[in-house]
């Protein structure tokens, strides 16, 4: 018999059009009561390629069916996480080949992947492209995978004193994003396959760019005026400021809000213990204000 799950979690997702003339933003996730495992899958297709909005389908459906297939094991899915996350991108990656060589219009179709999956209080991810993953935690905001984009690389740039701020700012090609899913290799995959262990009270945001039209710190002081509010009705208030923020050419928003908390029977049992430590520098993207740099440290299983 699997052990009892020790951790639950409130998730919520949302998706909106925003200005764009179609919705090539596509979000799932599967979080069952009790079962001590959930995911969540994002892809935001290319913005003026060839069916972006399938792309996206594509991408979120060929995942979500690798990943549920172990939603009954997850024991035996976080063995092998690394693995099965990597295949499941590659499938879908091969899965966007084969319907853009069968549709010539279709041809330069892709979608970025974002798709964290929690084990208890474990959290992985694989990312490709520059959807962030965030975590707040205890009032403040952090960026927890890689931006695949060459805005990153040119923060980089200045960060180490080879451009001025001025010309990465004002690069014509600043907004490219460098590793999509387009059916040929993928140029760069991040996968967590390490935990990063989360805290009752954490939140967790898989999101599309879209809502970097709000800054870190509109994001932060919105998710510390929330207090208690569900993930559902906290779903709502952001997309009623991305709104309210009215930006002329606002992108597609879909994003899986996740709230991790401890089950009363494991409050009620848990021991003391010692952890390892581990840190990392939570980096920024490259849009406005979500330049994190703060250092997260946290305990590793």
């Amino acid at each position: 018999m699997p052990p009892r799950a020790s951790f639950t979690y409130d998730a919520a997702t949302a998706i909106s059009q925003g200005r764009r003339d179609r919705q090539e933003d596509s979000v799932a996730s599967d979080f069952l009561t009790g079962a001590g495992l959930g995911f969540a899958v994002l892809a935001d297709g290319m913005g003026g390629h060839a069916a972006g909005d399938m792309a996206s389908k594509i991408a979120v459906t060929e995942v979500f069916a690798g990943l549920k297939l172990w939603s009954d094991a997850p024991q035996r899915l976080e063995a092998q996480i690394e693995q099965v996350l990597t295949n499941a991108a590659e499938e879908a990656n091969a899965c966007i080949r084969a319907y853009a060589q069968s549709r010539p219009e279709a041809l330069g179709m892709g979608a970025t992947l974002l798709a964290p999956v929690i084990v208890d209080n474990r959290l992985y991810w694989l990312s490709v492209g520059d959807s962030p993953l965030l975590l707040f935690r205890a009032g403040r905001l952090y960026r927890l995978n890689a931006d695949h984009s060459l805005a990153a690389q040119l923060d980089q740039m200045v960060a180490a004193g080879q451009i001025s701020a001025r010309e990465a700012r004002e690069h014509p090609d600043r907004d490219c994003v460098t590793s999509v899913l387009t059916g040929h290799e993928i140029p760069q995959m991040e996968c967590r396959h390490a935990p990063l262990a989360l805290q009752p009270g954490d939140l967790v945001i898989a999101t599309s760019d879209g809502l970097l039209a709000l800054s870190a710190q509109e994001i932060e002081d919105l998710l510390n005026a929330a207090g208690a509010l569900s993930s559902a009705e906290l779903s709502q208030q952001i997309l009623a400021q991305v709104e309210a923020a009215n930006a002329p050419e606002q992108d597609n928003v879909s994003f899986c809000l996740i709230r991790v908390q401890q089950t009363a029977a494991a409050q009620r049992a848990r021991p003391a213990r010692k952890r390892r430590r581990f840190s990392f520098l939570a980096t920024g993207s490259r849009r406005k204000g979500l330049h994190l740099h703060h250092s997260i440290r946290d305990g590793s299983r």
